[in-house]
Formats: structure tokens, C-alpha cells, sequence
């Protein structure tokens, strides 16, 4: 129930949902007053049956797999693993057999579903560079051949803004040919040219924030900042499905880091409490500064962070908020904004403002907006902006030239047209899907969108099976994702269109029912 209605759930009766109904601990405001919209996420738990099975199938993988390295050891089979030489065999070893078990005996039968070559612009449809395996994965042989037009289904082009053609791309060659391709200094010695100064500007309009600050990668972004803004006796709170950039950020900091449960307002206020109540291990000082970090679309779920309620607890319990917009940004919200558009929330309520330009800008790079004396503080302070390469020009002007199309600012109406594109073409394909009976994760709302496999059998066969029917996926397994949880992840564009979209959930069925019908055989 939502403020006293029912949510009808597009659900089978008899499936088993976790539903996260807005509950809100009663100390802080009531969810309802949080709210502007039901805000509904479904995880079908995993059939007991599919589970056992699952574990079983991992379980014939493991024990293949040492027997294998038996008769590698042995000599029976080629052994193409890395290992120490015999003449270093007294030295400190630099490579750990046991760790790379699973990368070996079970990466390597499914590997060829990653690291595809494309040889064109990764927009709705591209090419792909065929290749083939003789030692099983081992090593690729180019065929010469290309596979044509393949819908691409596995790309974060939210907005459809990576492309050849248009304003963008004219943009960025003027840019090339005014300013050159790199910059070959830092923005704090020669490398701060007007274009990074018009971008970052444009950045801190677009966000509703004092001023932002753009970094040439992404993942640095958050890692290599995070330790300029917490330290020894501060501590960070994080959510389980963080991006690996924020926890290495996190790790390189110093500070004590405590995880809370996914999405979970429980567990994250329980921690604060703790954390006001005990202080510091040992000494039980307070905390110098409480940093809670959590994205805005988590890219492997699919789900949308609660932020109204992350922003009333960390107001009620004094903490700073951290809020990772990568897949959010561009692609939530009327006006693209990211998750605090969706939410009609007040920017000024985020203290620190990151995202990308990878996903929905079509570039290259990311962001920090906030407080004018947090930008001022990480200039100086940043590993990011102290000692790496500024930005490329026309990755710059790649990124101004989308954004002012976002904001309408181009004098068309094309950016607008793309987000309501992206919004229903999401609500369409997540429909689609679970009209057919798959499972699916996340959010409504999000263009992230995960379609459950279980079983690792079927993680490299839907992935080889979706490339034969020229439909090009991203398949994830553990250690990406709990174990009994493999799945497909598509992301939505605004770039597809209905036939598109409906050519894929087709053959995703089509390929699906072929796989039962074997396991049935």
C-alpha cells in the first residue's frame, strides 16, 4: 500500500516480489511526504529450483576445472595459463595460481562474449569484426569478415548521442581544427584552455549548482576525488552495489568505511546512529565528517537510489551526501537532469554532484559540481586535476554541443524529443519483456534494464545465440553478480526504434525457449 492505495504490480500472482513500499523509520518524515510518484522496484526472488540447479552447474564447472589443471600439471593438456618459471621458483611470487582458478576453467569457455571489436559507430546498430578461437578462447584469429547492422543492445548510449553525423560531430571537428586533438599539459599549468572553461560553466547551469569542475575520465572522477574529500577519522557509508571506482575511492581515502544494504533506509540509518552514538573504535571521538556515497541508476540492478529519503536522513543525522549520477544523468527527468530532476529534488540538497560524460553526452570524461568552495578545494587538492592531462578539445566540445541540445539551448526541440524517446522506449521494452515472462529487475524508469539468466550455461549460449540473430548484448556473471543471479543487460536508447526493440525481445524469446526445450530433452 502507498499512502493508503494499492499498487498493482505487473506481476504473476504466484511470483514472489520484493517490493520496496517506501517505508520510512519514524523519526525522520513520512514517506509520503517525500514522494511526488509510487516509487516501485521488482526483484523476483530466484526459484529454489533455478537456484540448486545453478549451484549444481557451478559446481560440475569446478570440478572439471581441477581436474583440468591436473592433467595440465601433468602434461596431458596444453597449459596456456601465466606461471612462475622454475628459476624464480624462490622468489616472492608474482602470480597466484589458485586466485585465477575461476578466470581460467570458467571465464575462459564463455570469454569470447566480451571484448567484441567494433568497426563503427557504436550508435542503435553497428559492425562487428568477426573472429574465431582454436585453442578455445585462449587467443582470437581475425576472419576478415564484418557482421553488419547488428542491434546494439549493450551500449550506454542513452541519448543516441554517439553518431558520426549531426551538430555534435561538426562541432567537434571545428574543435579539432581550432584547438588539436590533446592538450600534452595539466589545467593547472598550460593545459586550461576557454573551451574547458565554457564546459564547466555550461556543467554547473545544467546541474542548478555554484560551480562544477570536468575531469578526461570517469572512473578517476570518483576514485582519485573521494580521498581529497574524506580522510583518517571520517567516516564513509556505502551502499553494497556501488561502482568499483567508489569503493577504490573509498579504500584510498583512509577513511572507515561501514556498508549498508541495498537501497535499504533501515540499514543505512542504523548505521548513522551508530556511527552518533559509539564515535570512533576505540578513543569514541566523534566522527570528524560522515560521507554517504550512492549512485543514482545502479548499472548491473537497474534500480533508482530513494534519494528523498537519503537526503532526509542525512539532514537529520548531520552527514554529507555523495551522489554518483553516471547512468542517471541524461537520461531521468523531464529536463535530463538525472535522478534529482526525477525526483523534483533541490540540487542544493546533494553536497557533492558527480556523473559522467561516457553514457548519456556521448563523449568522454566526468564531472564534480557543488558549493563553489568544494570546486575551489578540489583544484588544489585533486590528484585528478592536479596531475592528469586536460581534457581533449573536441571530447570538450562533444560534450558542450550535446548538453546545450539537452537544454534546449540550440533553438530545437531535438533534446527534448530525445528524452521523451529514451522514457518510452524504456517503459515499452521493460513491458515487453515481462508480458513474456521474464524476469526482469529494477526500475520502471530506468534504461537499465537486467533480464535474469541463472543458470552459467546459459550466459555464454544467450550471448552467442543473440549475435547469430545479429543482436549484440552484454551477459554478466558472478563475480560481477551473486552467484544464482547471471544475467543479460540491455540499455535502452533513444536511438532504437519499436522495431527495433521489438526485434530483440522477439529473439530473446525465441532463443530462450530453444534453450528450455533442449534442458527438457
Amino acid at each position: 500500500f502507498y499512502g493508503g492505495e494499492q499498487l498493482h504490480l505487473l506481476t504473476p500472482p504466484s511470483s514472489v516480489v520484493r517490493v520496496f513500499l517506501l517505508l520510512q523509520n519514524n523519526h525522520v518524515v513520512r514517506s509520503t511526504s517525500l514522494y511526488n510518484r509510487p516509487f516501485v522496484e521488482q526483484f523476483e526472488e530466484t526459484p529454489l529450483l533455478v537456484a540448486v540447479l545453478t549451484y549444481v552447474g557451478y559446481g560440475i564447472l569446478t570440478i572439471f576445472g581441477y581436474l583440468r589443471d591436473f592433467l595440465r600439471n601433468w602434461g596431458v593438456e596444453n597449459c596456456h595459463v601465466a606461471r612462475e618459471r622454475d628459476e624464480q621458483k624462490d622468489f616472492v611470487p608474482l602470480y597466484q595460481d589458485f586466485e585465477n582458478f575461476y578466470t581460467r576453467n570458467l571465464y575462459m569457455r564463455i570469454r569470447d562474449n566480451w571484448n567484441r571489436p567494433i568497426c563503427s559507430v557504436p550508435g542503435a546498430k553497428m559492425d562487428l569484426v568477426e573472429r574465431t578461437s582454436k585453442d578455445y578462447n585462449w587467443t582470437f584469429e581475425h576472419t576478415g569478415k564484418v557482421v553488419k547492422d547488428v542491434i546494439n543492445m549493450g551500449s550506454y548510449n542513452y541519448l543516441g548521442f554517439a553518431e558520426n553525423t549531426g551538430r555534435c560531430a561538426d562541432n567537434a571537428t571545428g574543435s579539432t581544427h581550432k584547438y588539436g586533438v590533446g592538450v600534452g599539459s595539466t589545467r593547472s599549468e598550460m593545459g586550461n584552455l576557454d573551451i574547458h572553461e565554457e564546459l564547466e560553466q555550461l556543467v554547473a547551469r545544467f546541474l542548478g549548482v555554484e560551480s562544477s569542475m570536468a575531469f578526461g575520465m570517469g572512473f578517476a572522477t570518483n576514485s582519485m576525488n573521494i580521498p581529497a574529500l574524506a580522510g583518517k577519522g571520517c567516516l564513509i557509508l556505502s551502499d553494497e552495489l556501488n561502482h568499483a571506482s567508489l569503493a577504490l575511492g573509498a579504500r584510498l581515502s583512509g577513511a572507515t568505511i561501514r556498508v549498508f544494504k541495498h537501497n535499504n533506509m533501515v540499514s543505512l540509518e542504523k548505521l548513522l546512529r551508530d556511527a552518533i552514538v559509539h564515535g570512533q573504535p576505540r578513543t569514541h571521538r566523534p566522527w570528524k565528517k560522515m560521507l554517504i556515497l550512492v549512485e543514482g541508476i545502479y548499472s548491473m540492478e537497474g534500480s533508482i537510489v530513494r534519494l528523498p529519503e537519503v537526503i532526509a536522513l542525512k539532514k537529520h543525522y548531520k552527514a554529507y551526501l555523495y551522489l554518483d549520477e553516471a547512468h542517471s544523468i541524461g537520461a531521468l527527468g523531464p529536463r535530463g537532469g538525472g535522478v534529482v530532476d526525477y525526483f523534483g529534488l533541490d540540487p542544493k540538497d546533494v553536497d557533492i554532484m558527480m556523473g559522467t560524460f561516457t553514457k548519456s553526452f556521448g563523449a568522454a570524461g566526468g564531472y564534480i559540481g557543488g558549493k563553489r568552495e568544494l570546486i575551489d578545494y578540489l583544484r588544489s587538492h585533486s590528484h585528478s586535476s592536479i596531475y592528469a592531462t586536460a581534457m581533449s578539445p573536441p571530447v570538450s566540445q562533444q560534450i558542450i554541443t550535446s548538453m546545450k541540445i539537452i537544454m534546449g539551448e540550440d533553438n530545437t526541440t531535438l533534446g527534448a524529443e530525445r528524452l521523451k524517446q529514451l522514457s518510452e522506449n524504456t517503459t515499452y521494452f521493460r513491458r515487453k519483456l515481462r508480458e513474456m515472462g521474464f524476469i526482469i529487475y529494477g526500475n520502471n524508469d530506468s534504461p537499465v534494464v537486467p533480464m535474469m539468466l541463472y543458470m552459467p550455461a546459459k550466459i555464454g549460449a544467450f550471448g552467442r545465440e543473440m549475435l547469430k540473430r545479429n543482436i549484440g548484448t552484454v551477459v554478466v556473471g558472478f563475480p560481477a553478480t551473486p552467484i544464482i543471479e547471471s544475467r543479460a543487460r540491455f540499455c535502452v536508447s533513444a536511438a532504437h526504434t519499436r522495431d527495433m526493440l521489438d526485434t530483440v525481445s522477439h529473439r530473446s524469446e525465441t532463443h530462450t525457449h530453444m534453450h528450455q526445450t533442449c534442458l527438457t530433452q
